[in-house]
């Protein structure tokens, strides 16, 4: 795993949320968000970190907060820009992190849907609707929707996130802050999966976060990254089964098959699978964004 020990020791004087990825640092009016190599699956930080993940996600996202049309919490990702340290070693910082606006977070995950798939496919089955929104009979798993659909849920601190109907997220933000983020989430997700789609790649579905900054609703935390969004190879899409993707599937699968029985710390990762996940990441980066990875 990648801990970043120098980080520790150069921002030490800063207070910090560690989260499964990411360590933010408060530095008063703005935050330094820095996205490890950590690497969580079924609620559990494993003991195996994949190798420049963070600097995938932090280049995603960077990528995307320029090209959606939204205000977002994004000031720079040079790590000259940022109030460190002297002592501070400006490598260890160099391509995963990000100075950002410090805003008041909206306490809803905003999921917008293109296709029927996980948690959205499970609720199908059994009730026809996701989040409560009905849909068309005889769908199949990972078909396409007929229109991109949101699905709020709640933001949980350990656990999963909760999904919640639009009329319980409306009691929770308000109906006139609920339908604009409703409307802007899912012009986020229309933006990217078109450009996605001519570079080859379907993007299933993705899940967003928003913050109040100096009275305006901004886009905030990470873009459209293989952790916040499912992509498929758009060449070997096929509506009514699982689909292959650019994310954590070889370490779920690896999981699965460990014998690990999700209630003692997860074993950790054989090469082959950190090497194989890490490949994936790159590949999706390099495929939406037409550039090379700099850390290749």
């Amino acid at each position: 795993m990648s801990s970043l020990p120098l980080l520790e020791t150069s921002l030490s004087e800063f207070p910090v949320r560690r989260g499964k990825v990411r360590d933010v640092y408060d530095l008063g009016d703005r935050l330094l968000m820095v996205s490890t190599d950590r690497i969580s699956a079924f609620d559990y930080v494993l003991p195996s970190g994949i190798p420049d993940k963070g600097r995938v996600l932090t280049e995603f996202s960077a990528f995307w907060f320029a090209r959606v049309g939204q205000p977002h919490h994004l000031i720079s990702t040079n790590p000259a820009d940022f109030p460190l340290p002297p002592s501070a070693r400006l490598e260890e910082f160099t391509g995963r992190s990000m100075l950002v606006h410090k805003t008041q977070v909206v306490p809803i995950e905003c999921v917008v849907r293109g296709y029927l798939a996980g948690s959205g496919w499970s609720e199908y089955q059994q009730h026809g609707s996701v989040c409560g929104e009905p849909l068309p009979g005889g769908l199949t798993e990972s078909a396409q929707l007929p229109q991109p659909i949101f699905t709020p849920a709640t933001k949980a601190e350990a656990g999963h996130d909760e999904n919640i109907s639009f009329v319980q997220m409306c009691e929770r933000v308000g109906a006139e802050v609920a339908t604009e983020l409703r409307r802007r989430s899912i012009e986020v997700y229309r933006r990217g999966a078109e450009l996605a789609a001519e570079r080859g790649i379907v993007v299933a579905d993705t899940k967003l976060e928003w913050g109040w900054h100096e009275g305006q609703l901004i886009l905030i935390d990470e873009v459209l990254t293989p952790d916040s969004s499912r992509f498929w190879p758009a060449d070997q899409y096929r509506a009514g089964q699982a689909q292959p993707s650019f994310d954590k599937q070889f370490v779920r699968d690896w999981l699965r098959q460990s014998g690990w029985d999700r209630h003692s710390p997860p074993p950790a990762l054989p090469t082959d699978i950190i090497s194989k996940t890490r490949a994936k990441y790159i590949e999706a980066y390099e495929r939406i964004t037409q550039s090379q990875f700099r850390w290749k």
